[in-house]
């Protein structure tokens, strides 16, 4: 079992944050599906004002590189992750067109 966590900002506006919190409170389920079939075994997203954190547990058989290919051509993926970007922004010190960026973990007791 590995742990990633990451980070991402909303756009900064209230009504904009309740319809994105809307949305993840009753998330599609083929991304579920997507979710988990990649090797995901629990995430979990936390918000403190426009800040995302988000927690995954996968698998061995998880790589990014691997949920890339199997997402690559899912209508529903591409759907949500469209719907989406209208609520997410970069992080600073995202790349182009980076969403989710993968934080270092500093310390672990």
């Amino acid at each position: 079992m590995k742990r990633y966590c990451l980070a991402l900002d909303l756009v900064n506006d209230p009504t904009l944050i309740a319809e994105y919190e809307a949305y993840h409170q009753n998330v599609w389920p083929e991304i579920k599906a997507s979710i988990t079939t990649s090797g995901i075994t629990d995430m979990e997203i936390y918000r403190f004002g426009n800040r995302l954190f988000m927690i995954m547990e996968v698998d061995d058989t998880f790589s990014f590189e691997r949920k890339g290919a199997m997402d690559a051509g899912n209508l529903k993926v591409d759907e949500w992750e469209q719907l989406m970007w209208k609520y997410q922004q970069a992080i600073p010190g995202a790349k182009p067109g980076e969403k989710w960026v993968l934080m270092d973990r500093i310390f672990k007791l």
